[in-house]
């Protein structure tokens, strides 16, 4: 019986130093018909773009002195990503990454944007705000994956629709304060639904880049069984672990020793100071334990001391804390999704394994120590996807596929790699 209930697809090959899963070969292209399941799909980090609209209330803390004033009281205007703005006048960064900022409220036990700052999610629902006008951001925010399931058939608003999210915040703890994140699932559950419906009442494939899996995975955990299985297809999620990356201490270390330059780099790294989701996706103590991870003459720090290193860091004992009472139990309990699921990872490109700051000065560029996965996400955090989602009895379906050489970003902008995720959402169809 549990054989029947159950199917676990993965194909193996062994490459060299270790063992891989393989993609396989890519199955012809299939005839897209008026049969095909809806797809939403949910970006990665920085993905979401949004509006913000300024009162009397809010007070710039930073330069130039002018911040804000032009824009008080003058309604919405775009805060997150603003390319060509800024080509006109890059002085406006420093306002951008001030009006981006979070800070946390004790009494509400949430965060909040700064007082004055009102913001929202850009087009939600939609893949229009996929379509970022600076050129770079092309590759990395799901707009070739649109275009590629645009070619066999999806059209946005009919049957292929987006759910951006506020990338500044994160999922706590069941029991804690997380008003945005909890507006999110609520967004996402009645988008999936009004999906469904306006396609016969067919269920939805749901496809996910980078955090838009964790944020997914959490959602999906903490919606009713019933409903997962009443709406969800197959959940397709590209480019995550379980596990976090030890390439995230980098920022947090460096952030603490001076504001870079553009408004790409306060938002990744000082403006992530600030920010609920800084946290979600550090290196997990289940995956990594107490393994050296960032090392230093005098000290190393790993999982297991993950709020040494943030205190040497310098994170205040209150950020340290809302670590391990907010985030950490988030990535320690992470569930298999308990609907028909793939993982697509890169492999075989060299990713950040170990940070050394002999010297214990965060200020300069670590040396870097390399192991496997996609330049981002490393292959032990798949393994342990693996094994987390795989050894479930209750996860009907799971299929793990590593495409070789393939980076975080390539998976949703290189030719091959859209190919064997667009295969996949036609088998999933």
């Amino acid at each position: 019986m549990e054989s029947q209930q159950r199917l676990l697809a993965l194909v193996i090959l062994v490459l060299g130093n270790g063992t891989f899963l393989f993609v396989g070969a890519v199955p012809a292209a299939q005839e897209a018909t008026s049969s095909l399941h809806p797809v939403v799909l949910v970006p990665g980090n920085t993905c979401g773009q949004l509006d913000a609209r300024l009162t009397d209330e809010y007070e710039p803390s930073t330069t130039p002195p002018g911040c804000g004033i032009q824009k008080q009281g003058r309604g919405w205007f775009r805060l997150w990503e603003n390319f060509t703005a800024l080509q006109e006048d890059p002085a406006l960064s420093s306002c951008y990454a001030d009006e981006l900022r979070l800070v946390y409220d004790p009494v509400a036990g949430d965060y909040r944007n700064l007082p004055g700052v009102k913001t929202r999610v850009v087009s939600f629902g939609t893949t229009r705000s996929f379509r970022f006008d600076d050129p770079a951001r092309k590759n990395v925010c799901m707009e070739r994956l649109v275009e590629a399931l645009e070619e066999i058939g999806y059209t946005q608003g009919a049957n292929l629709f987006g759910a951006p999210y506020d990338f500044r915040y994160a999922p706590a703890a069941p029991g804690l304060a997380s008003g945005v994140f909890s507006e999110f699932m609520s967004s996402f559950r009645l988008l999936v639904e009004r999906a469904s419906e306006r396609n016969g009442n067919k269920p939805v494939i749901v496809v996910t880049h980078s955090l838009g899996g964790l944020f997914t995975m959490v959602s999906l955990d903490r919606s009713p069984l019933p409903w997962r299985r009443r709406y969800i297809k197959h959940f397709v999620m590209l480019c995550l672990g379980v596990g976090g990356s030890p390439l995230n201490m980098w920022p947090l270390a460096a952030s603490n020793v001076g504001s870079p330059s553009s408004l790409l780099g306060s938002v990744l790294t000082y403006g992530n100071r600030s920010f609920a989701s800084m946290f979600s996706l550090l290196p997990s103590p289940k995956v990594y334990g107490s393994r050296p991870l960032v090392i230093t003459r005098a000290n190393n720090y790993s999982a297991d001391n993950m709020a040494e290193f943030l205190a040497a860091a310098g994170f205040s004992d209150d950020e340290v804390a809302r670590y391990r009472t907010r985030a950490l139990p988030v990535t320690l309990n992470l569930r298999a999704p308990l609907v028909p699921m793939t993982s697509i990872n890169g492999v075989g490109v060299p990713t950040v394994d170990k940070l050394v700051f002999w010297d214990g000065n965060f200020s300069v560029k670590p040396q870097l120590v390399y192991g496997d996965g996609d330049g981002q996400i490393n292959l032990e955090t798949v393994l342990a996807l693996e094994s987390l989602i795989g050894d479930d009895p209750d996860q009907r379906y799971f299929k793990s596929i590593l495409i070789p050489n393939t980076t975080h970003k390539g998976m949703i902008s290189d030719e091959f790699a859209l190919k064997r995720v667009v295969s996949e959402i036609l088998g999933a169809n």
